[in-house]
Parts: structure tokens; sequence; C-alpha cells
């Protein structure tokens, strides 16, 4: 099944963070199927950068579609159907990020790469 990229599993893959499980790593490496990055990631790094929470992802922030052509992973928009089931999923889980990325997992028919576990709530399939 194709994988799509939480933020934190982006990062830590293009900084080579051991943080990232080595069965993750693995499948990614692997490049046996399409891997998806949301445009949500974009905004939640350009986000996190803007306001100081991430200063060292400001090269990631400012060349996104780059490091994405660099790795061939697949950009994947965000559509009117992903963010109606973003704001339709029943969970008590707030984080806008999260409810999207649930949403396209969902929509798609994608696996989850995540170490987070608050989408358990989220109904999606995980691999870590």
């Amino acid at each position: 099944m194709p994988l799509l990229l939480d933020t934190h599993a982006l990062i830590w893959w293009f900084f080579d963070s051991p943080k990232l499980s080595r069965t993750a790593y693995a499948r990614i490496a692997a490049n046996q199927e399409p891997v998806h990055v949301s445009a949500a990631s974009a905004w939640e790094i350009a986000t996190k950068v803007r306001i100081g929470k991430m200063p060292l992802g400001r090269p990631l922030a400012e060349n996104f579609a780059a490091y994405l052509q660099v790795q061939s992973f697949q950009p994947l928009p965000i559509s009117i159907a992903h963010a109606r089931l973003a704001g339709a999923i029943s969970s008590p889980h707030k984080d806008p990020f999260d409810r999207l990325l649930a949403a396209q997992a969902q929509c798609e028919n994608l696996t989850l790469v995540t170490a987070d576990q608050a989408f358990n709530t989220l109904g999606v399939s995980i691999l870590w």
C-alpha cells in the first residue's frame, strides 16, 4: 500500500534522524511503493519555522518541492474531499494538521507513517 508521511516522519527522513523507526526507514528506502507528502506538511513546517519552533527546518520550508523531487516523493494536494472529511472525522483529537493527514490517508487509501499514537483515534492504517 502506498505511504503518506506524517510531518515528523518526513523531517526525520530528511535529517537522517534515528527517531525514524527501522521499519519505516526500510519501507521508504526500498522505493517499492509511492511515498506521498501532504501539502499540509509544507504548511505545518512553514508555520513552525515562522513562529520559531523549528529553526533548523528553514531550508526545508523554503525549498519544499525541491526536497520532495530529489527523493521522488509524490506531493499530495489538499482537496475539498480531504478538507471536508478532516472536519467531519469523529475524534477527540483536535490538531488540524493531523486531522487533515488522516483524512488524506483515508480518502487516498494510504498507510500513514507516524509515531503519533493520536492517529489511533482517527481511523487510519499506520506504519511505524
